[in-house]
């Protein structure tokens, strides 16, 4: 090995042999190869629509179909797009036979309806028979929430336990990367976690019959109809020829015929149409009634007395089976308690200063300040809201420069001012 002499500082140091010119290569060609690595996992994947770091092809889809048109443009989108798809229809009941209601969600036309777009676009369509799962979950409750004197919203049960729950099972079963629906809300990723956001559309918004997913669920799921209006996607399914484009929508309560929904509860508890009185608001009888479950909170007609004013339903009560009336100015309350709260941020108390509530499907969002007490809360609305019912759905939402971010929500459990 050869030593020289630095001539600036008199230092003694090996001169650059064959050995170091070898260590030294060693050492560049390790550090190169490294640095190329380190540059190439900061150049990740491209995201595909649906937020994969995959290819279209890869990337395999759930999409429920209904056989409405919603849900068959998702399909068409997703087959389009170039996804793995797999279409997914549910029979959640069995049709009445004397119904004539043409359009049913859920039951045989529209599956028919579904098999038929899934064969169009040559995708995988399965149906899965869950008619006992439907009945025990939705139409029990909805049953036993009338019996109760409440006001049920049976398409957010259905949510909440067959359509995201159920099918989010058997989805994470075919080892789908998500579960593809045609509901009209947005979600956002933020940092890994998807948050929840009402539709472009207002008319067609449908975050209120969402609010009771699970965290886990939202992150899973995804919406691609959510910037779209109803007109734009009956557009996109008459570009994609699909034969439902035109057809319309589904209305009421699936499972109920003609909108009928006494002879349901009717079918299920025989006993439930029991005579009573109707007393107004100083507890004086004063007219009769066939059955509390013809009567919800705000109703007016049905009633059938004549009086001054016109008279609605203020309370019921069904320990002692009665029907309270009064003048419309009694249906005004500012405060609501919830049970059962279903948060989807951590802690929707810190968004008081900008929170609104949303206490019916087609109400507006009400300025309002939230009290949580573990899975119970109280609601104050800043003004009196009129005909708010137990068995409702009273949900949050807080505005950014986003839009209308969902927060949860709750079931209306009482009310009083």
């Amino acid at each position: 090995m050869a030593y020289t002499q630095d001539k600036f500082n008199g230092l003694i140091t090996k001169s650059p042999g064959s050995e170091s010119k070898f260590i030294y290569g060693k050492l560049f060609t390790f550090v190169l190869k490294h640095f190329l690595i380190f540059i190439k996992s900061m150049n990740l994947k491209k995201k595909n629509s649906l937020g994969f770091e995959k290819t279209e092809k890869e990337t395999k889809v759930v999409v429920a179909m209904s056989g409405g048109v919603d849900s068959s443009t998702v399909a068409g989108l997703m087959k389009k797009e170039g996804y793995n798809v797999t279409g997914v229809t549910l029979k959640l009941y069995d049709e009445q036979k004397n119904s004539t209601k043409k359009r049913q969600c859920c039951a045989g036309q529209d599956i028919m309806d579904a098999k038929r777009v899934a064969g169009q676009l040559n995708i995988s369509h399965k149906i899965l028979y869950y008619q006992k799962k439907f009945k025990e979950g939705v139409i029990d409750n909805f049953v036993e929430s009338y019996m109760s004197g409440e006001t049920p919203i049976p398409c957010i049960q259905c949510n909440q336990t067959v359509k995201f729950k159920d099918l989010y099972n058997y989805s994470k079963e075919l080892k789908a990367d998500a579960l593809i629906t045609g509901h009209y809300v947005n979600n956002i990723q933020v940092n890994g976690i998807s948050e929840m956001y009402r539709a472009r559309d207002s008319e067609k918004d449908q975050s209120y019959f969402l609010f009771n997913i699970e965290q886990k669920q939202l992150n899973y799921l995804r919406f691609p109809l959510g910037n779209l209006t109803k007109d734009e996607t009956r557009e996109i399914a008459g570009e994609l020829k699909l034969n439902v484009a035109n057809k319309p929508d589904s209305q009421d309560i699936c499972f109920v015929p003609n909108g009928d929904y006494a002879s349901i509860i009717k079918k299920f508890k025989p006993d439930s149409f029991k005579p009573g009185n109707i007393k107004d608001l100083n507890n004086k009888v004063i007219g009769t009634h066939e059955g509390i479950i013809n009567f919800t909170i705000g109703q007016r007609k049905g009633i059938r007395i004549a009086g001054k004013e016109p008279l609605y339903v203020i309370k019921i009560d069904p320990e002692k089976n009665e029907i309270i009336v009064g003048p419309r100015s009694a249906l005004g309350k500012s405060e609501i308690i919830l049970r059962n709260l279903n948060q989807l941020c951590n802690n929707i108390e810190s968004y008081n200063s900008n929170l609104f509530a949303k206490v019916r499907s087609t109400g507006q969002l009400l300025n309002a300040e939230i009290k949580v007490n573990f899975t119970r809360a109280k609601v104050k609305l800043r003004n009196d809201e009129f005909g708010i019912s137990p068995g409702q759905a009273c949900v949050f939402y807080s505005k950014n420069e986003i839009g209308d971010k969902v927060l949860g929500g709750g079931w209306i459990d009482s009310n009083h001012q």
